[in-house]
């Protein structure tokens, strides 16, 4: 098998890393290159990567977001934020008027762009051998995380990266029946049993910090409230 094609369908996520093993500034280079040369919509690079070994600013990370101690304890942590603040440079520059929050289409540009660029780093940490975990709940305390890092209007952190030499092994985590997931053609409705079937191979696999069946965890996600934060934030950012 193709050598990248096997890297792909081998990810797991660590959460555990070795905390005296250091990223070597070449390491942390191509991972930066990697993930700067992923796809963007019209080459706008609407994100930017800020680069945290800060020692005192990863403890505050962390105070910020208890359940992803290994902020601190990977060897480099990277903050992946949609970045539209460039463009409205360029539009002052160019005495134009940026409509920016008129429609959601500019924000789901920046948020693509960045998810991109950041699994980019995700398959270049995993080519040198190295492991990491996306933290998407960088989000849950997203007024704190900007300030912390002094993120300017028209910019959000979108999520974290902990990239790190492995301390412990994990299996491959079981996904999604094909057929509840890859449609042909046409989206066609599918057998409600897959889902079912996928809630048991969870189960059965048996990870330690999965406390509810697949099915359950979302159900009751969705079901909270409380996730409006986010719309008043991207409104102060002027993004809504």
């Amino acid at each position: 098998m193709n050598e990248v094609i096997a890297l792909l369908q081998n990810h797991r996520t660590y959460r555990d890393f070795d905390e005296s093993y250091e990223l070597t500034k070449e390491e942390l280079q191509t991972i930066l290159d990697a993930s700067r040369q992923a796809p963007s919509w019209m080459n706008g690079q609407a994100y930017s990567i800020i680069v945290v070994k800060d020692r005192t600013l990863r403890e505050k990370l962390v105070a910020i977001n208890p359940n992803n101690p290994h902020m601190l304890h990977s060897s480099v942590f990277l903050l992946f934020v949609a970045d539209l603040k460039r463009t409205q440079i360029v539009a002052t520059k160019e005495q134009v008027d940026y409509h920016i929050n008129d429609s959601l289409n500019p924000l789901i540009i920046a948020t693509t762009d960045a998810s991109l660029a950041l699994q980019n780093a995700v398959i270049a940490v995993e080519a040198l051998g190295l492991g990491s975990v996306i933290v998407g709940s960088v989000r849950n305390q997203i007024t704190a995380v900007s300030e912390l890092f002094n993120l300017p209007d028209y910019v959000f952190p979108l999520a974290g990266l902990s990239i790190g030499k492995p301390a412990v092994e994990m299996q491959i985590k079981p996904r999604l029946p094909e057929q509840a997931v890859v449609h042909y053609d046409t989206y066609h409705e599918y057998n409600y049993q897959l889902i079912t079937d996928y809630d048991q191979t969870m189960k059965k696999f048996g990870e330690a910090r999965e406390t509810k069946l697949w099915t359950k965890k979302f159900a009751d996600y969705y079901q909270a409230s409380g996730h409006t934060s986010l719309n008043g934030y991207l409104k102060k950012q002027k993004l809504l």
